[in-house]
């Protein structure tokens, strides 16, 4: 299993529509921009993971309707397992979880090794009836 992030257009540049004062960047006007911006922000919160940065035209962003945030989940067939609301109030962990739980069973269904189980708090909810 591999975690990305996918760096989509700057919600809060200076120069755009919603500015935050403690982003002090102008929303980039190329693709050469926009990496410059992602590889900075990257470095400055020492994201420990891959990193892939959405061209200036903002396919990704707007086909995954990438911001201000989401957390997607694609299975091994290449297709959508979960699809989360819009971050980060929208962040729903325990439902990705539980998808990322599903479609590693899919995968060990060959019962050589052993089964992920939901988390003792989804077990507690179910058993009292959600």
């Amino acid at each position: 299993m591999q975690f990305i992030l996918v760096y989509v257009r700057e919600a809060h540049a200076i120069d755009g529509s919603r500015p935050n004062s403690r982003v002090q960047i102008e929303d980039p006007v190329s693709d050469f921009e926009r990496q410059e911006v992602a590889s900075s922000c990257i470095a400055n919160l020492k994201l420990p993971m891959t990193t892939v940065v959405d061209g200036v035209d903002d396919k990704v962003g707007t086909a995954y309707q990438g911001l201000p945030d989401r957390l997607y989940l694609i299975g091994k067939d290449g297709k959508i397992a979960y699809a989360g609301g819009r971050g980060p109030r929208g962040f729903q962990p325990e439902e990705l979880e539980d998808s990322i739980i599903e479609e590693l069973n899919k995968i060990w269904k060959s019962g050589k090794k052993a089964k992920a189980t939901k988390t003792k708090r989804n077990k507690q909810t179910d058993a009292k009836g959600k």
